[in-house]
């Protein structure tokens, strides 16, 4: 064969090519192209991430989820998104006591910081959704999207754009539905992990990536059994526990016995995760301590007395001046580099 002639034939398989990955990607009707990136490999960060089988993981899904994830246009009203809630800012919480609804609602807790939520077992602050799906749908149809008895004229909205009624039939086989939005979203929401910290790149082997100070708050932080409650990589048991707050309020919230309705998990929260905790002020299931340094007394305070308080994991500490503000060092080494970004949303 001619170089000519093998000139053309490549030409033309790069036009092919190029032609086929359009195909796959954009939508004809809208010309709309998502942004679809590879699974992170932190998948397997810590331990394999479980992944439901009725839902598994795939770029284009998570890519799906990830507009979800940006766009109003999926509450009732098209006031909020999920990130709303959970801005990079305010270490993927709100940054506020507590969550706002459409409308403007205060919503009873604190918005938790969603680092790592993939390798949790069970959600909301009481652990009341059994899985991600299922957490995304009362975080959808509750107060925190508004949906409530609307989720035909929501689930309308999304197929009525082109854009996104193409990427449902192509992930689910489907035009959208409430099942299937809550799919994409968790299938994106397990993507959003957290290994990258100045603590963990000290763990790797980077002795320059924290402090002295930061060090001797590793020390103090285990002396005194903080992580007895916030265990290993993920900094958390997901446990719950009653560390008083909001004991002391005339009508206090039950936490985990509204769920169990058994009155010795009257109280009792679960253990938030300490990633990315210097910025995710206010602190608790309330948002009732507004700094960092306000937190860490509360806890070094053994908590605060009531009938239910979790003795055996929460006594009071003494340490010195300096010795805090080690510990307070150690837990801004936990700071994560947060990337998340919003994507091209479908317009048509």
């Amino acid at each position: 064969m001619s170089t000519k002639k093998l000139l053309l034939l490549l030409i033309a398989l790069v036009v092919a090519i190029v032609a086929a990955c359009r195909s796959q990607n954009t939508s004809p009707a809208t010309g709309f192209t998502p942004e679809i990136q590879p699974l992170p490999a932190a998948l397997t960060t810590y331990e394999p991430m479980v992944i439901p089988a009725d839902n598994p993981m795939t770029p284009e899904k998570v890519a799906l989820g990830r507009q979800l994830f940006f766009d109003e246009r999926l509450s009732v009203d098209g006031s909020k998104s999920c990130y709303s809630c959970h801005v990079c800012e305010h270490g993927l919480t709100d940054g506020l006591p507590k969550a706002i609804g459409p409308g403007n609602k205060t919503l009873p807790r604190h918005s938790p910081t969603l680092w790592n939520i993939g390798y949790h077992k069970e959600f909301y602050w009481d652990g009341r959704s059994p899985s991600l799906e299922k957490q995304a749908m009362a975080a959808w149809t509750g107060g925190n999207m508004g949906v409530g008895d609307k989720q035909a004229e929501v689930v309308a909205r999304i197929n009525a754009l082109q854009g996104y009624k193409s990427q449902f039939q192509k992930v689910f086989q489907s035009d959208a539905t409430a099942e299937n939005i809550m799919k994409a979203l968790a299938a994106f929401e397990r993507t959003i992990i957290s290994g990258n910290t100045a603590w963990d790149r000290y763990r790797a082997g980077d002795n320059t990536a924290i402090s002295e100070s930061a060090y001797r708050g590793w020390n103090i932080f285990q002396t005194i059994k903080c992580n007895q409650c916030h265990d290993g990589v993920l900094f958390t048991d997901q446990q719950y526990h009653n560390i008083g707050i909001g004991m002391d309020q005339p009508t206090p919230d039950g936490g985990r016995a509204n769920f169990t309705k058994k009155p010795e998990d009257t109280g009792a929260f679960k253990t938030p995760t300490l990633r990315d905790v210097a910025r995710s002020a206010p602190y608790f299931h309330d948002g009732s301590a507004k700094t960092l340094e306000e937190a860490v007394d509360i806890m070094l305070a053994g908590g605060k007395p009531n009938q239910y308080l979790d003795k055996k994991n929460l006594q009071p500490q003494r340490v010195l001046p300096e010795q805090r503000e080690d510990l307070l060092n150690f837990l801004r080494s936990l700071n994560v580099d947060c990337t998340l970004t919003k994507p091209p949303l479908p317009q048509q």
